[in-house]
């Protein structure tokens, strides 16, 4: 590789500028590395020797280090000070010492670590391309070998850093300091970038190691996000994934449901301002659930997974920060949702036998796809512990989900419902499948359009003036709960172990309202 030119300060407060292009040597060494302790006087021996012929530098990697080696090695010249490990970095040093000789009409030569031989070879050559005579060094003293120490350019989170600041850095959002005496989390709360609760301070270094979760270029624009046609570019995802807690390896999730929520079927600027609160449910399908450790069982709408909570947190941040969704502006859901916080699960695909959700949309079942919903309310819980077949508990579910919005509303929403695996074994010593249970809630949920017509008792539903145009036979139609059996998205999760399903009540549906889209997930190789 070129080696690039740098300017660093020695203890003494000296600028000292090394131009690789020059015939010189530097060497970099490090106060708590055994082997760059048990070598240093001989290469204060070395500098002292070419002093006169070329540049000869001792770089180190702590001030205070640096200056407790030259006290105990009674150094004649001072180290140069590379504590902020940006020359370090630039030059992709690994391990300490290692020592280069740039520039003249020959390649950069260079040793790593101590291997006496290499050493005592190194300088008998540079010797002899510079006419003088070889060092005196008692290299027989010295051992034959011994294995260096990581350079501290290369230590994972510092090396993170330093590829955030560098100056090919992939990075383009505005950058933002904080005073060393500011709370960084008060700091986002203050600028109005959190949901309500902490979020993860998104450094250079955090939002680099997202970055390595997809191969997609940081610059390129995911989508254009509601209600302020924002355009959230890979690096923008990332850092709000970081905010929300994410995994690197989560990001691809996030992207795909950004993808999703952000095209017109979905119409994320009216699920993100009704008065009604929906928000974003989301649900996982194919292998990537199992390789990000998703819930699927136990709990699997609630807390404690990382992946569920974050991925989920991460969507509604984007639609936040980037889109302006926020409440009080473009917000405006009355009661608010807890689901605005998150909602994220994944299906359980080997507990069911039925077909998975993301395969009834037409993917391949080794596809990963993430789904989104717009929902209002949920997961409402659907609590059957006494039906022994599989007509009575989907006569239950059907009951209960006839109660989304007010019963006396049909065709206005859908449902996704959430079949627990107890539940689930009910339904298939039957033999049912999904398409038997929309038709069993479909039966059991419909009403003749006279008692769905506004009354004394509820004034939703059919409006008196157009029930009053209406025949007896018009009357006498029944209506089901749902106006296509499609609406009714059928999942299955839980603990195997409790008779409790859930459902969560949809927003209006059609092209006033919001429509279910599922977006693959397109992961890195």
């Amino acid at each position: 590789m070129t080696r690039s030119a740098f300017e660093l300060t020695d203890g003494a407060g000296e600028r000292r500028r090394f131009d690789p292009a020059e015939r010189s040597v530097v060497c970099f060494v490090k106060d708590d590395c055994p082997t760059c302790l048990e070598i240093l006087p001989t290469v204060e021996r070395l500098r002292a020797h070419f002093a006169g012929h070329l540049p000869f530098l001792v770089v180190g990697q702590d001030e205070a280090g640096n200056r407790m080696l030259e006290e105990r090695f009674e150094l004649a010249a001072p180290l140069l000070d590379d504590a902020e490990l940006t020359v370090s970095y630039d030059w992709e040093l690994d391990v300490v010492p290692t020592l280069f000789v740039t520039g003249g009409e020959g390649e950069e030569q260079s040793v790593v670590g101590f291997v006496r031989e290499e050493w005592q070879a190194l300088t008998a050559a540079l010797s002899e391309a510079l006419g003088i005579v070889a060092p005196e060094v008692d290299w027989q003293a010295l051992p034959a070998w011994r294995p260096g120490c990581g350079s501290r350019s290369a230590d994972p989170l510092i090396a993170e850093r330093l590829a955030a600041r560098a100056g090919g850095s992939p990075l383009r959002a505005r950058r933002i300091e904080v005073a060393s005496a500011d709370d960084p989390h008060e700091f986002l709360f203050d600028q109005g970038m959190t949901d309500g609760l902490p979020v993860v301070p998104p450094t250079p270094e955090r939002v680099m190691r997202m970055l390595s979760g997809t191969a997609r270029d940081p610059q390129e624009v995911v989508a254009v996000v509601p209600p302020n046609l924002a355009e959230a570019t890979v690096e923008k995802v990332a850092i709000n994934a970081v905010m929300a807690g994410c995994r690197p390896e989560y990001l691809p999730v996030v992207i795909a449901a950004l993808e999703a929520a952000c095209t017109d079927r979905f119409n994320a600027h009216g699920v993100m301002s009704t008065t009604m609160g929906a928000s974003p449910v989301m649900v996982v399908n194919g292998p990537i659930r199992q390789r990000l450790g998703m819930n699927m069982g136990l709990g699997a709408l609630g807390q404690g997974n990382r992946a569920n909570a974050t991925i989920g947190r991460a969507l509604r941040l984007v639609l936040r920060n980037v889109g302006g969704a926020r409440p009080g502006g473009t917000e405006r859901s009355t009661l608010g949702n807890p689901m605005k916080f998150t909602m994220c699960f994944a299906e359980w695909e080997e507990r069911s036998p039925w077909t998975p959700l993301h395969v009834e949309r037409g993917f391949e079942p080794t596809d990963s796809v993430v789904s989104l919903f717009a929902m209002t309310s949920g997961p409402v819980q659907i609590v059957d512990q006494e039906s022994r077949t599989a007509s009575q508990l989907a006569g239950t579910m059907g009951q209960c989900l006839e109660a989304a919005f007010s019963p006396q509303m049909h065709y206005v929403t859908d449902t996704l419902l959430v079949v627990c695996p107890e539940h689930l074994d009910t339904l298939q010593r039957d033999g049912w499948g999904k398409e038997e249970l929309r038709a069993r809630i479909q039966e059991v949920s419909a009403r003749p359009i006279r008692e769905l017509v506004e009354n004394e008792r509820s004034g939703t539903g059919f409006r008196r003036a157009a029930a009053d145009g209406m025949s007896d036979e018009e009357l006498d139609k029944r209506l089901p709960k749902f106006r296509r059996s499609e609406d009714i998205h059928i999942v299955v999760a839980g603990s195997d172990a409790g008779k409790f399903s859930g459902a969560f009540h949809g927003w209006a549906i059609g092209e006033i309202g919001s429509q279910s889209v599922s977006a693959k997930i397109e992961e890195v190789t």
